[in-house]
Formats: structure tokens, sequence, C-alpha cells
């Protein structure tokens, strides 16, 4: 499984986020006993990936208009359930879904002030069509984090979003969000 970038040109410091988290996972799964190891992947993706995701920003955006009503101690449960659950889902897709990937970084117009940015990339994979990923990133800090991504152009928060807003609707709170989240994550 080589990794070689198909930028053009030098990468901007949001790609390089993107660039170096793939690498690392990339390298990771060419180790046949990590690659079969579901736990082993997930603390993976938890510890090395995550770390640059604001996930408190995405989990606001996915709960929209039920953040504002919910306690410190929901938002910091729901926060952990929804960080666990993507960390899942990352790890799956990344492992069952793609093989071999190489990152191709679309032109990123960025100037020196801009604290949001899109970053634009095409996955390749041998025999498949190259499959959009769009990273959105917020500079907190001097640290570039990823706070939504578009994949063929679904969003991740929105997609999310339309979920949670059914689930608060069937069971009447954030609570049974928390509850459900948790439920699925122990799967």
């Amino acid at each position: 499984m080589s990794h070689t970038s198909l930028a053009a040109t030098a990468l901007q410091a949001p790609q390089l986020i993107i660039e170096h988290t793939s690498q690392a996972l990339q390298s990771q799964l060419q180790d046949p006993d990590f690659a079969k190891d579901k736990l082993e992947i997930r603390n993976f993706v938890d510890k090395e990936i995550f770390p640059n995701i604001d996930t408190i920003r995405m989990s606001a955006l996915v709960l929209g208009k039920h953040w504002r009503k919910a306690s410190r101690e929901q938002k910091i449960q729901f926060i952990a359930a929804f960080k666990k659950l993507l960390v899942n889902t990352y790890s799956a897709t990344f492992t069952e879904q793609f093989d071999s990937w190489n990152i191709q970084y679309l032109p990123l117009n960025i100037n020196p002030e801009d604290k949001k940015v899109t970053v634009k990339t095409l996955i390749h994979q041998k025999g498949k069509p190259a499959t959009k990923i769009d990273y959105s990133m917020i500079l907190k800090k001097e640290s570039w984090l990823i706070y939504d991504l578009k994949v063929e152009g679904i969003s991740l928060v929105i997609s999310n979003r339309d979920t949670f807003n059914q689930m608060i609707k069937e069971t009447g709170s954030i609570d049974g969000v928390i509850n459900k989240l948790q439920e699925k994550n122990s799967k």
C-alpha cells in the first residue's frame, strides 16, 4: 500500500493535517495484525486522528438548536458518545471500504487571515471511481481542526443533525439520544 500525494504543488497547513493523518493510518494498515484488529484500529484513530477534529464544534453543529438547551453535563456526555460513534464509523470506513488509497488535493485558495477553509480532495483507489471528500476546517489556537466533512456532497454534520433531530422527537430528550448512542457504541 503505497501512499503518494497527487498534489502538484506544496501542501498548505490545513492540507498537511489530512496528509499526515492519512499517511499515519495507511502506514499502520500495512501491518496485517493491526489491519485485522478493530479495537487496535479504533484506539489508533482515537489517539492519532481525532486530536485533529473539533468534536465540540461538530457536536454543537450536529445538535443545532438543541445544543443551546442542553445542560453542561448533557453536552459532555453527548460529545463523548458522538466522538465514539465517529471513531467507530471512521475506523470501519477506512479499513473496510478504502484499500490502498491516494489523495489528490485540489487547489486551495487561502489567505493568511482566514480562520475557516474547505480542503477539497479526491480519494483514488485502483479500479474504483474517485471519491470526493471535502473537509471543513477551522483555525483554533494555531491548529487547523476538522469540524465537518462532505463525502460526495453529503455533509456528516447535516446528515447526523437530521438523524439526531428525529431521535430527539422519538425519545423526547437529548438524554434519550445519548442513551441510544451509548447503546450503539457498546456493540
